[in-house]
């Protein structure tokens, strides 16, 4: 228990301290941002600070908080520990200084940043991935959403209900990409704002009670322990499982949207330092349910983590406010997916240089993308397994991403003469993470996705060394004269 709050107090402090810490290394000033020197009507569109923050954190707080949490509590308590570290001084700078370049460059998407900072061919091959990467983020948060409506809608399961589900989902995306920020995306979020917080709410307050009365329920129980992760290294899996709540790139993908409607750069430290603070309190909640329902059923570590966030929800708040906890995960995935698609919009156009004031314009980009999407919902849905490759895929790419924004940003900082070893060390760690998970990893491994399967020490030793060479990459980079400080 101790464990548990603990990590939510070490959250808070961190963005009272470490955020103000790395506030000051990026000196927001008063210059215009792009939402008063770029407006259009559509993107470019100046917003209230409470409704940027709302909605960024609603944009990045996916499935992974939560489902992947769920999944990473099965490493064991060391979770309540290393989710705040690896938030407060991994993702939640990650996601301040990636927010913080797109300010300062006109809303710009992650290509063209990186464009400016590591090159052209890195950008090229960087671009593709970084689209593909969306393309399974848009079709995981539409299958995780449909799946948990139905399980609320038809407990025993309905194909009907499922694919009706996955169809008003899939026209909410499309609707929401096509139509201006503030239309859709700026009204509805506010809702979806509050049923997050009376979920998330709810379910940190039932763990405490519960915790009082059964402080076990945190540890890890004998039954806990025989359902552990024990042929899977805490380095690299555990960052790569819970692709969210510590650190992920795809936050990076859609900083851009709020970049493009924020009034201020001083408000930047509380939208995507704060919001990243704000999801990594999300991650411990669950991280807490997790434990608490595992230890309760052992069994449930064995079946899909789906069932143990429907089960911990009707254990420990019962039917009616379970059901609405329930509703603010799909809240979650549904607010991280439609931004998805609008940030492969953005990203397509801006490299095309098309520009998307026309409705035609953002149509004929979006046509194509649905085309892709429908294909992976179809593919993804034909078996059990081909969705839980879609996942193991996502998260692995996902920290590629993360490990590749870090570099950008580090590049990015040096050009300006600030200091950037808080975003280099994270970065070099996180290309430490994906490079020794991909040399070891094989489903001979508790069905991860497919890799070298070189022995850990081996996989260590050879991540060890391409990390050394790719950190004297990045500061070659940073060192040599690039565009002005801006």
């Amino acid at each position: 228990m101790a464990w548990f709050l603990g990590g939510i107090v070490a959250l808070i402090v961190g963005y009272l301290t470490y955020g103000r810490f790395v506030e000051r290394l990026l000196g927001p000033d008063d210059r215009p941002t792009p939402c008063r020197t770029m407006g259009d009507g559509v993107d470019y569109v100046p917003l209230p600070m409470w409704k940027n923050m709302l909605i960024q954190l609603l944009n990045i707080a996916g499935v992974g908080p939560v489902i992947g949490v769920i999944i990473g509590i099965k490493f064991g308590w060391s979770c309540f520990w290393i989710i705040p570290l690896g938030c407060v001084f991994g993702g939640a700078v990650h996601d301040y200084v990636s927010g913080f370049m797109s300010v300062r460059t006109r809303g710009a998407n992650l290509p063209t940043l990186t464009e400016g900072s590591l090159g052209r061919w890195y950008t090229q091959a960087y671009s593709v991935f970084l689209m593909a990467l969306l393309l399974l983020v848009v079709a995981v948060f539409i299958n995780v959403p449909a799946h948990l409506a139905e399980g609320l809608a038809a407990p025993g399961g309905s194909a009907a209900w499922f694919w009706g589900f996955v169809g008003v989902i899939f026209l909410y995306y499309v609707v929401a990409t096509l139509f201006p920020v503030d239309k859709i995306i700026g009204r509805i979020y506010p809702f979806f704002g509050a049923v997050l917080l009376v979920g998330s709410l709810a379910m940190l307050g039932a763990l405490v009670w519960e915790g009082v009365g059964r402080p076990w329920l945190f540890t890890e129980t004998e039954g806990f322990r025989a359902g552990m992760f024990k042929d899977q290294p805490i380095v690299p899996c555990l960052f790569v499982t819970i692709a969210c709540g510590i650190i992920s790139g795809f936050h990076a993908t859609q900083s851009p949207i709020v970049a493009r409607t924020m009034v201020s750069e001083r408000q930047a430290r509380a939208t995507y330092y704060g919001m990243m603070i704000a999801e990594g309190v999300i991650a411990m909640i669950w991280a807490g349910a997790g434990m608490a329902i595992y230890n309760l059923s052992p069994a449930l570590m064995a079946r899909p983590a789906t069932e143990a966030l429907m089960a911990s929800t009707q254990t420990f708040l019962g039917s009616w406010m379970g059901t609405v906890t329930v509703l603010s995960v799909i809240v979650l995935a549904i607010t991280s997916g439609d931004t998805a698609l609008r940030s492969l919009r953005l990203t397509l156009a801006e490299m095309l240089r098309l520009p998307q004031r026309r409705f035609a314009a953002r149509l004929g980009l979006c046509l194509p993308l649905i085309a892709c999407v429908a294909a992976l919902l179809w593919w993804s849905n034909l078996s059990a397994e081909s969705f839980e490759w879609l996942w193991k895929y996502f998260a692995w790419g996902n920290q590629i991403l993360a490990a590749s924004t870090l570099m950008v940003c580090t590049v990015w900082l040096m050009r300006r003469g600030v200091a950037p070893w808080f975003t280099l060390l994270p970065g070099m760690f996180m290309t430490f993470v994906v490079c020794s998970f991909i040399l070891w990893s094989d489903p001979s491994h508790a069905g991860c996705p497919y890799g070298l399967n070189l022995p850990i020490r081996v996989a260590y030793a050879v991540a060890g060394v391409f990390t050394f060479f790719a950190a004297a990459f990045v500061v070659s980079l940073g060192g040599r004269k690039g565009e002005a400080a801006r």
